[in-house]
């Protein structure tokens, strides 16, 4: 018998011959709750990796939405972010566990997506740098955890933390869509540029909006170096 992380009910696993071998472990969410959960498959934006399938045809160009074409055409931020992949779509009920981890201090449940992430990100950040996106020291000590660096220890690898941030600032939610993509000074500073230089690295974050803030991440990464930079969320 389990305990659901999200919502706490007992239920039974479902028994296979992976999980009898070890090769797959044990299920921490109750199907409900896993079927309210929408893996991102099938066609995706070559940038972001949104699902071309949640937006009207008019809003891609080949292989890109409009929202990376935009990023792209922009000298300042073209190639900075090579590519994004994400687990999942932010529906509400993602919105939902995002909202328990973060602002109810529930980390444990992050744990729930680190099987997926394992093993849907594998080729991602094999043999790159592990960086998770920071949060501020205010909100760290508010908080008492990062969800992006519990997030982060899913890819079964040494998490780095070389990003810091120089300054707190108001909450991502609390913006709007605008708010989020002006320009701005970069938030971020890279801690030691020695272990980025000429690395791969994967940026990791929960949630994948704009972008904006993992292009800010991605661009002090390249100042500093690095080989290229690209990202993991568990949201987009």
């Amino acid at each position: 018998m389990s305990y659901c992380l999200f919502c706490h009910v007992s239920y039974t696993d479902t028994w296979s011959w992976a999980s009898l071998l070890g090769l797959s472990s044990a299920p921490l969410l109750c199907q409900p709750c896993e079927r309210k959960l929408t893996l991102i498959q099938g066609d995706i934006c070559r940038i972001c990796g949104r699902s071309f399938s949640l937006f009207p045809e008019e809003y891609r160009q080949g292989d890109c939405c409009y929202d990376c074409i935009r990023w792209e055409e922009d000298e300042e931020w073209k190639g900075v972010l090579q590519q994004n992949r994400s687990l999942y779509v932010y529906n509400d009920f993602l919105k939902e566990v995002i909202a328990k981890i973060k602002y109810r201090g529930d980390a444990e449940l992050i744990k729930a997506f680190y099987p997926v992430a394992h093993t849907n990100m594998k080729s991602i950040s094999q043999n790159a740098v592990i960086v998770p996106i920071p949060l501020s020291n205010e909100r760290q000590y508010e908080r008492g955890f990062n969800q992006a660096e519990l997030f982060a220890l899913s890819m079964n690898r040494n998490v780095n933390l070389l990003l810091n941030r120089k300054t707190h600032e108001e909450k991502q939610s609390k913006k709007t869509r605008n708010e989020r993509m002006e320009k701005k000074n970069n938030p971020f500073v890279v801690e030691e540029p020695s272990k980025v230089n000429g690395k791969r690295i994967v940026l990791v974050d929960d949630v994948y909006t704009t972008g904006t803030t993992l292009r800010y991440a991605a661009k002090v990464l390249i100042e500093a170096k690095a080989k290229n930079v690209s990202s993991i969320t568990l949201a987009r």
